[in-house]
This record gives structure tokens, C-alpha cells and sequence, in this order.
């Protein structure tokens, strides 16, 4: 996948007759497909294709887009399952914390100790757990305060400090 750009969305259908597509948004602020200017829509490995935003109207469970070039409900519905995706360079800065996409592919350390690389954050119903693939194997990091120490994006390293008895002690290196 095109790592230039971040995934905002899924297309679930189209809405209504004239080529509207309901998105089901991937996002924290669904408002902010209001302010887009152009998506771009592609399903699994397909070439990309951009699309200027007619119209963007945000409701309680979808967002419905209007988009330049599909104007009627077959080619609505010709683009179920298609990927919503916008330029990383598109995506409006955090006042605090980082996107997911910000934290994938991160090195994580424990002092000097590496763990791994963090591969996919996942979200449960306290807190988030990312994912550390390693020469030990696979562990599962909680994004707790206590636990991760510091983020540097610019050298693309996550230092943490992880709990007793997350990983044994034979697995430690």
C-alpha cells in the first residue's frame, strides 16, 4: 500500500440514485470530510484514482461524498469496497498524541534492548495495543503512559518500559 498516503475510510454502498457514495469513516472527526478537496479510491491492489469532493455531508453513522466522475448509482455501486484514501501531506496535524499511521513501522526499544518493529496498532476497549513484530516473536505492547516512554518520529524510534511478566524472562535478550 502507498505509504505517501492514509486511509480515511471504506465506501459501504451508494446513497441515493445520482452517485453519491456512503463512506464509512475512519476517523476520530468525520467533520473533517467537509473540508476535503480530493480523495482517492482503490480496492485492494489496484491503481489508485483520484476524485475532486463535490459535496461532503457528515451524518450520525456514514459520511455520504459527491465526487467529480461517478454521477449515477451503477458506478456508485461499482466502487463498493474501495479504500477512501487522502495525501499524508493532506492530513491536519494532532494538537496532542500521533496517528496510527505516525506510530506503524516505528523501531521499539527497551533501553538498548530492541523488540521490534510496531506493525499495526489495535484498538480495544480500554486502551490500545500495539503490535511488535521481533527477532523474539511477537508482543503486544500497551499504549499506556507507564508503559511507552518516549515517541521520536523523526528518528523513528519508540522507547518503552514494559510491564513485569509481559514478556519471560527467557525471552528477554
Amino acid at each position: 500500500m502507498d505509504t505517501d498516503t492514509v486511509l480515511i475510510g471504506k465506501v459501504t454502498r451508494a446513497f441515493g440514485v445520482q452517485g453519491a457514495l456512503r463512506v464509512y469513516p475512519i476517523t476520530h472527526d468525520p467533520q473533517r470530510y467537509k473540508d476535503l478537496k480530493e480523495v482517492i479510491l482503490q480496492f485492494e491492489n489496484n491503481t489508485p484514482r483520484r476524485f475532486s469532493v463535490r459535496e461532503a455531508q457528515v451524518y450520525a453513522d456514514c459520511v455520504c461524498l459527491a465526487l467529480d466522475g461517478i454521477g449515477d448509482r451503477e458506478q456508485a455501486e461499482a466502487c463498493r469496497g474501495y479504500e477512501v484514501r487522502v495525501d499524508r501531506k493532506d492530513v491536519p496535524p494532532l494538537s496532542e498524541g500521533w496517528y496510527y499511521f505516525e506510530l506503524e513501522g516505528l523501531k521499539v526499544y527497551e533501553g538498548e534492548v530492541y523488540w521490534g518493529t510496531l506493525k499495526q496498532v489495535v484498538q480495544t476497549g480500554a486502551n490500545d495495543i500495539y503490535l511488535v513484530a521481533g527477532p523474539q516473536g511477537e508482543i503486544c505492547v500497551p499504549a499506556l503512559k507507564s508503559v511507552v516512554q518516549e515517541v521520536d518520529l523523526e528518528r523513528g524510534i519508540m522507547q518503552v518500559t514494559l510491564p513485569p511478566g509481559l514478556v519471560e524472562d527467557e525471552g528477554k535478550p
